[in-house]
């Protein structure tokens, strides 16, 4: 009888000649990564040191002298000293704190349905069930928060159905104002929570929970100790994916809020889209790359936190 001798795969080419395949092999995706995100931030930078014209755009600073002297005046960091002045450290203060009770409310809201998708749901309701929460996005996200403006101004649907069962004698106030900019602010980025938390817990291996019941663990304990560890990958996902969008956001606040609920997102937005002579371009691309700058540092921390842990998973 013949023995068949299997000969081992050949080593991976390494030297020049490795390193040429490599980065062929990642040419495509860092052209795209360049062309889509690096360059239009390394214009928004540029734009940021710039100062404003008369009608609200980047004056021309008059060839390489003129550049020059507004290098060494030190007038290109004028628009960053002014993002820190109170009044924009108020709004990027409100921008934070709304963003971190959006991404609070997302979490408690959003664990609990998760789970029972996952894991209480059968597997006949469970692609149901994830249907709900996808279909929204099969509608404009502008459309869907006007909606809420029909179901929350003075003589919409909730004030409708409260004062038809005697709940309340007159409508509320429950438009244009911070609550309103919470709701849409929940609503829009609740399914950002929902679908990395399903990712986590439907690979959750039940002989955990199993083996937990079996040394004693309640209910409770079972969760704490096995659950939401295994499930924490999940979790830090869907914190990075509903805080980023929700503190830029300017559509949420700008149609259900007031002048009083502006977010950072509004600021950015102001200073581009208003009329001539109104804003401030450059003013306005300082306040967005300090936006990036913070969410690239939100990534990067979440980056080398996954890596001391061993690796963790965005979806």
């Amino acid at each position: 009888m013949t023995q068949r001798v299997t000969q081992p795969p050949p080593p991976p080419a390494t030297g020049p000649q490795g390193a040429a395949r490599f980065a062929a092999l990642l040419s495509p995706a860092w052209l795209v990564l360049g062309f889509f995100f690096l360059l239009p931030l390394l214009l928004v930078l540029l734009i940021s040191f710039a100062r404003a014209d008369d009608a609200g755009g980047v004056e021309p600073l008059g060839g390489a002298g003129g550049l020059w002297r507004h290098l060494r005046s030190g007038d290109f960091l004028d628009n960053y000293r002014r993002s820190v002045e109170p009044v924009w450290l108020r709004v990027f203060g409100r921008s934070v704190w709304m963003a971190a009770l959006t991404t609070v409310l997302c979490a408690l809201i959003g664990y609990p349905a998760a789970y029972h998708i996952a894991v209480l749901a059968g597997r006949r309701w469970r692609g149901a069930l994830l249907a709900l929460v996808i279909v929204p996005f099969w509608t404009s996200f502008v459309i869907r928060t006007y909606a809420w403006v029909l179901i929350l101004r003075g003589e919409g649907l909730l004030n409708a159905l409260l004062t038809g069962a005697g709940l309340i004698d007159r409508p509320l106030d429950l438009l244009y104002n911070e609550t309103a900019v919470m709701i849409g602010l929940v609503y829009g980025e609740l399914p950002f929570m929902i679908l990395p938390l399903y990712a986590s817990l439907e690979r959750l291996d039940r002989s955990l929970l199993e083996a937990a019941a079996d040394l004693g663990a309640g209910g409770w304990s079972a969760f704490r100790r096995v659950t939401l560890p295994l499930s924490a990958p999940g979790l830090a996902a869907g914190v990075l994916l509903v805080f980023i969008p929700a503190l830029g956001q300017f559509v949420v606040s700008d149609m259900l809020g007031g002048a009083k609920s502006a977010l950072v997102g509004n600021v950015v937005q102001g200073q581009f889209a208003a009329t001539s002579g109104v804003g401030d371009k450059p003013f306005g691309a300082a306040v967005a790359f300090e936006l990036v700058a913070a969410v690239l540092l939100m990534l990067f921390l979440y980056g080398l936190h996954a890596r001391r842990r061993g690796g963790a998973e965005l979806l």
